[in-house]
């Protein structure tokens, strides 16, 4: 009798496990499974840019020998990015951070401050024009700390030289690491969205989590709180510039 109660326990405990690796918190949060043992706890907040990273437990404020200024990333991109720098060092290749973490509050001043100076006829022209290499508010990579821009931001500066050298580094070497050039030539298998960036380089490991949720629970009507954010449901922001990624990322996050 004892044994077929024990069965009966055993069985209505393993019905009571949730089928799926996410589970939603009291505090609206979700952790989601990220590998063997990396977990990523995220929020609409989170991957909207809507939180300060300098009281953020999982950022940290990237040391000096590594950046120009005080920049901030995920903890596990710091860690990643670390190791690929000193890695390079010992190619002789130097890299330094330019930008890193930029929450809501910092892209929507960047934002703001181009719209504000855009000469562009009408709204659109102005959005569109930013968007060349410019994320709205609400939108960008950067809000999630596994976001990277190298050396300097322009391509022209990649293409001869050390910067040149540089970058074919990284094309041999970043994915070593983890890290992977979002915004690649638009000419290739049609990307849509940002122009290319080669100084622009992210973490997918955790990067594609962040991106798999955003996508299940943002949408352009989400897309508020600044100069312009109207125009987010006619450009489809979600899917030409979220998702506006190179096609090796796409492949690698599915």
């Amino acid at each position: 009798m004892i044994f077929f109660l024990l069965i009966g326990f055993l069985i209505s405990c393993s019905a009571d496990k949730p089928s799926s690796d996410k589970q939603e918190s009291a505090s609206g949060k979700a952790t989601e499974a990220a590998g063997d043992t990396l977990q990523v706890d995220v929020s609409i907040d989170f991957v909207t840019g809507q939180f300060d990273f300098r009281s953020h437990d999982d950022f940290v404020r990237v040391d000096p020998e590594y950046a120009n200024k005080e920049i901030y990333l995920h903890r596990k991109a710091y860690e990643a990015y670390k190791a690929m720098v000193d890695s390079a060092e010992n190619d002789g290749i130097s890299f330094t951070l330019i930008s890193g973490t930029r929450n809501f509050n910092y892209q929507k001043s960047i934002w703001d401050r181009k719209w504000s100076n855009s000469t562009a006829g009408s709204d659109m022209q102005k959005a569109l024009g930013i968007l060349e290499y410019s994320s709205m508010p609400m939108t960008s990579r950067h809000h999630w700390g596994t976001e990277v821009d190298l050396n300097d931001l322009n391509n022209t500066y990649f293409e001869n030289g050390q910067g040149k050298k540089e970058y074919e580094w990284l094309k041999a070497h970043a994915n070593d690491f983890g890290f992977y050039q979002p915004y690649t030539s638009k000419d290739l298998n049609g990307r849509t969205g940002y122009n290319e960036e080669k100084w622009h380089w992210s973490y997918l490991p955790l990067a594609r989590h962040y991106l798999a949720y955003y996508n299940n629970h943002v949408s352009n009507a989400d897309i508020t709180g600044f100069k312009g954010a109207e125009l987010a449901k006619e450009i489809d922001m979600v899917k030409n510039y979220v998702n506006g990624i190179s096609l090796k990322i796409k492949q690698q996050s599915n």
